[in-house]
């Protein structure tokens, strides 16, 4: 009897924790969840109302991706006055590159693929602000302030990261790839597959490098890395942003030029936040 009574005791203890969990607003696992389970609900009804908005715009989001690929895209033009204000009288060749599909259901399948993932784009203010939402019960205030400042610093930078592929990178590397021949009679038709990929993977390389800046941050919070170690390298950082402008990018000293100013300049601001972390 006596066991039974202590068996007792000890169930309802803990039927009393448990309710002293749920009246002071903390969640079980099973509510921690259920919560996940509802923003991702919630994450794929934007991104999908967005994908569908993109998928029926088809003329306007076409004409804006396949914009790149003209000769007189708007990239050209400012680099050509450019030139013309400092006294140089430069003007780019007009080329055409055919894009073309080779199988039946690839203009379908390519735009459903991209309707989704503009989806994803357009919708990532909306993700940041839910995964915020779900991470934040669980942080302290100095540390909610700072996740606020790094999350908006890596939107900021991944942005920017899209502008520069899509305004830079990506219009040069399709000028000299697309109307590179090895002869004449070589005629170069490029698929929309390969052209999407191609603007895909360049666009994701430049969110990947400009994110440079939250590296250095928790690098230096870690104490990895010193503002006097990268001041240093800085001669060592330039030959590195050289060689990689040089890899990701057409070899001809224009491209390599554009492409290598912001990455060091990213570089810079890297030493700065080095700096204000120590």
């Amino acid at each position: 009897m006596a066991r039974k009574g202590k068996k007792k005791k000890q169930s309802t203890k803990k039927l009393s924790d448990i309710n002293d969990v749920e009246e002071s607003g903390l969640l079980t696992f099973g509510g921690h969840l259920e919560v996940f389970r509802q923003m991702l609900f919630r994450i794929l009804a934007v991104a999908g109302a967005i994908a569908i908005v993109v998928f029926c715009l088809k003329d306007i989001t076409w004409r804006l991706l396949l914009a790149p690929s003209e000769w007189d895209f708007c990239t050209y033009r400012w680099i050509e006055e450019a030139m013309q204000a400092v006294g140089i009288d430069f003007r780019f060749e007009p080329y055409h590159v055919d894009l073309i599909a080779t199988d039946l259901s690839s203009q379908f399948m390519t735009h459903i693929t991209t309707a989704v993932s503009l989806g994803l784009l357009g919708a990532s203010p909306y993700i940041l602000f839910e995964l915020f939402r779900f991470i934040s019960p669980a942080l302290y205030d100095n540390e909610r302030r700072y996740s606020v400042q790094v999350a908006g610093t890596i939107y900021l930078l991944f942005i920017a990261g899209v502008l520069m592929s899509y305004f830079v990178l990506f219009p040069i590397s399709f000028r000299f790839l697309g109307t590179y021949s090895v002869s004449a009679k070589v005629v170069s038709t490029i698929t929309l597959d390969s052209y999407v990929s191609t603007f895909t993977s360049l666009t994701l390389l430049m969110d990947v490098v400009f994110q440079l800046p939250v590296i250095a941050f928790f690098v230096g919070k870690m104490g990895f890395v010193t503002c006097d170690m990268l001041s240093q390298y800085r001669k060592h950082a330039f030959i590195a942003i050289l060689l990689v402008a040089a890899v990701i990018t057409p070899p001809d000293i224009m491209t390599l030029v554009l492409v290598a100013i912001p990455l060091y300049l990213l570089y810079e601001v890297s030493i700065r936040i080095v700096r204000w972390v120590e």
